[in-house]
């Protein structure tokens, strides 16, 4: 990276230094408890005096990514990695209390619907029935680790969004209006950069990487559930989705 050159256009080389060291960490080429170059080092490689990396680096390290040790250099701060499991029946409650923590939930905004998207519309089979869209985020060890967009039949689910907003559950907050299971009928992961919405919902810095899940949930008997999307923190949790058991054929 040529950081003088795109540096000239007046946005700060230490910035650009810092991003560039921030999607390192975000990508694993800088991975956890990893040292990082001496200043030295990254002042070369950047072409910029070592005051302008010195910045750079309190930079990440106001936002907890390194950490310096007296004497020994400055490392890659080594944060708790959540594995969430995607499978027939996906909680992240589950995923979460295996390493002994909890995911509480926080409702951001619901509303009702009357026109949903066409493609919402389709997904629950809704036949021009209002939805219940709810905004909502996920927290572990005071951290946000997910952000989630969800829509359910706004008729099944009548009062969902104040028993969530309560327990902070959304599998207790489905029981309390009557639906106690509910199975994955379909997941698509895709991973890209925060928007600015994202960014400020879970504190990311710019230009952090989330995993997006696109997610239908439906009840065991097929009727379509939920139509979510959620957005989770790259640098906090891995995508573990399981294969259905096959009954033959070729693995």
């Amino acid at each position: 990276m040529t950081v003088q050159r795109r540096s000239a256009s007046g946005y700060s080389a230490w910035r650009l230094i810092a991003d560039e060291l921030r999607r390192e960490i975000a990508d694993g080429s800088l991975a956890p408890a990893a040292k990082l170059p001496t200043e030295g080092v990254l002042a070369e490689r950047f072409g910029v005096h070592r005051n302008t990396v010195r910045q750079a680096v309190a930079a990440l390290a106001a936002e907890d990514l390194v950490r310096s040790r007296r004497g020994s250099g400055t490392f890659v701060v080594e944060h708790s990695v959540i594995m969430h499991r995607i499978g027939l029946r996906t909680r992240l409650s589950d995923s979460v209390g295996r390493r002994g923590a909890v995911a509480p939930g926080r409702l951001l905004s619901s509303r009702v619907e009357p026109a949903p998207p066409a493609d919402v519309d389709a997904q629950l089979r809704l036949d021009g029935r209002p939805a219940l869209l709810m905004e909502t985020t996920r927290t572990v060890d005071d951290v946000t680790i997910s952000s989630g967009t969800h829509w359910f039949d706004a008729e099944r689910v009548a009062g969902l969004d104040e028993h969530f907003a309560r327990t902070g559950s959304m599998t207790l907050a489905l029981r309390a209006v009557g639906i106690e299971d509910y199975v994955r009928a379909s997941t698509t992961v895709a991973a890209r950069i925060a928007t600015g919405g994202e960014a400020a919902d879970m504190a990311l810095p710019a230009g952090s990487v989330v995993l997006v899940v696109h997610a239908l949930d439906a009840l065991p008997d097929g009727t379509p559930l939920q139509a979510g999307t959620t957005r989770f923190r790259a640098d906090r949790v891995e995508l573990d989705v399981e294969h259905p058991a096959m009954s033959g054929g070729t693995p």
